[in-house]
């Protein structure tokens, strides 16, 4: 049978249209530093858990959390050529101390800028430590475009300060501000680790103009409600604080947490945070 080959390009670009607007899926992965201390959940033998967690779930975006240089460049061999990503370290802006990196599929997204600042008064200064944090904090943030549907969107990824009170809500507040400034209007997801619950300060302010993914899924939410598992079951008044929100009209498929195990042992000490959406 001869195809016409008008009708045969339009049926492929209709096809091609429906690739580009298929689901996306996001993840917020706090993967836990290389702490030899850690012993048998030491990195050397959870990095091929952190990268098949990825690959299982197929994932195209993950925010991720607590990273060293050596571990980026673990996961840049265990993961495929598709993957590349985004970054730098906390501490000098350049390769030391940890990352909130973003890790994205090359194959479906090209990066149109990239920028990261730091969780202080002076935002601009790397290595700046801000208010009462104990740590010098980041945020990392991508302007992408999806390929074939030419759609722009923003991912701001952090790891928020785990012992100050006056810097996680400052942080909170300075999120919202530099997402208006950098994305305006645009489509924003944000991922992280916020060391704070659902009951919190900080979190009420960043869902004064976000909205947390669990509550808008179209699916019920699966998994744990907590995020942080140390290694072992969380106990059951344990709370959420890795979350991805979003600010834009975009549909939620489903969310969760992926608290997969391998005979009792996990990924990382925080269960990875889920997303499907149709950007």
């Amino acid at each position: 049978m001869r195809i016409n080959p008008v009708v045969f390009f339009l049926l492929i670009g209709s096809f091609m249209a429906s690739v580009g607007h298929g689901s996306t899926i996001i993840l917020s992965f706090n993967i836990r530093y290389d702490n030899p201390n850690d012993g048998e959940n030491a990195w050397v033998n959870r990095k091929e858990k952190v990268a098949n967690t990825i690959l299982f779930h197929n994932a195209d975006i993950i925010g991720m959390q607590e990273v060293l240089n050596h571990q980026i460049k673990d996961l840049e061999k265990l993961l495929p050529k598709k993957y590349a990503w985004e970054g730098v370290g906390r501490t000098d802006g350049k390769r030391a101390g940890e990352y909130s990196p973003i890790f994205y599929n090359k194959e479906k997204f090209k990066v149109l800028k990239c920028e990261t600042y730091w969780l202080s008064e002076n935002s601009n200064t790397s290595g700046s430590r801000g208010w009462d944090a104990a740590l010098p904090r980041i945020v990392t943030w991508v302007k992408f475009k999806e390929k074939v549907s030419g759609k722009e969107f923003f991912v701001f990824n952090t790891h928020f300060d785990h012992i100050g009170a006056i810097a996680q809500a400052e942080s909170a507040k300075l999120i919202i501000a530099k997402l208006e400034k950098i994305a305006g209007n645009n489509l924003s997801i944000v991922t992280g680790d916020f060391n704070v619950e659902p009951t919190s300060e900080p979190y009420r302010i960043l869902t004064h103009q976000l909205t947390d993914v669990r509550t808008v899924s179209a699916l019920p939410w699966m998994g744990s409600h907590a995020t942080f598992n140390g290694f072992d079951n969380p106990p059951e008044d344990w709370k959420a604080i890795d979350f991805i929100f979003i600010k834009g009209s975009i549909e939620i498929k489903k969310a969760g947490t992926l608290s997969t195990s391998w005979d009792g042992k996990y990924a990382s000490d925080h269960f990875p945070v889920f997303m499907e959406t149709n950007l």
